[in-house]
């Protein structure tokens, strides 16, 4: 999902220009904000729900509640800061009304959690991988399907981190968590992906070149009609 295509006046606009424009009752730079902003948010909401139309949601959700509460921005923190903080607590909410009982995402850890946390297996499923799909496009569904598989404290730092390569700081900051703990999540993130894909490639190892099924079934056809040809008929059993 890439964000569309910024127009040199959009990419002219500074982020205090632009929440000056909305805050005077400009629409169109409420749109300009949107589409500057549209991935990152989706990326930070997909992180939390691992849900594309959830995620979609809690996005319309936090730039209805951003539009509403824009004369409230000081400049304090950066936009991008200050968004992010809103999508995380709309995606948040939503785990908690989809499931009353089910374990809220904790984003504000000590570090010392992280490392019992980070014992959780990751999910071993062998993802799909047909034959005739491209390269390419297979191998980031692979990697989509084992970020989401990761711990919860660790799938949105990860996220901001590699994804949208936000600095140690702004990650720190978004999420109002320590530094040290975005650094440490962020490395057993990037620890426990390693071993779910090289899991992966193991996995593909065994089935490597394979030929069974109708490739199978094909030569042993094509042989005993040679054989038959030359006068020799094939046994009586299969």
């Amino acid at each position: 999902m890439k964000p569309a295509a910024l127009t040199s006046e959009q990419q002219a606009l500074t982020d205090a220009e632009i929440v000056q424009r909305i805050a005077g009752g400009d629409d169109h730079a409420f749109t300009l904000l949107m589409r500057r902003y549209n991935q990152k948010m989706y990326r930070t909401a997909r992180s939390i729900l691992r849900d594309d139309a959830e995620a979609e949601d809690a996005v319309q959700g936090a730039y209805l509640l951003a539009y509403r509460a824009m004369d409230t921005f000081r400049g304090d923190a950066k936009l991008s800061t200050w968004l992010i903080r809103i999508v995380v607590n709309e995606a948040v909410a939503r785990t908690r009304k989809r499931s009353r009982t089910a374990k809220v995402i904790q984003l504000s850890g000590d570090t010392g959690h992280d490392e019992a946390i980070a014992e959780v297996q990751m999910d071993e499923s062998i993802f799909p991988q047909p034959e005739q799909a491209a390269l390419r496009a297979e191998a980031r569904r692979l990697l989509e399907a084992k970020i989401d598989a990761l711990p919860d404290a660790f799938r949105t730092v990860f996220v901001l981190r590699a994804v949208e390569e936000m600095s140690v700081e702004e990650a720190a900051a978004s999420l109002g968590i320590p530094q040290v703990t975005v650094r440490t999540r962020y490395f057993r993130a990037k620890s426990l992906l390693r071993e779910a894909l090289a899991r992966e490639i193991d996995f593909a190892f065994e089935e490597a070149f394979a030929f069974a099924g109708e490739r199978c079934n094909r030569i042993v056809a094509g042989v005993w009609a040679q054989l038959k040809g030359s006068g020799q008929e094939p046994p009586n059993h299969s």
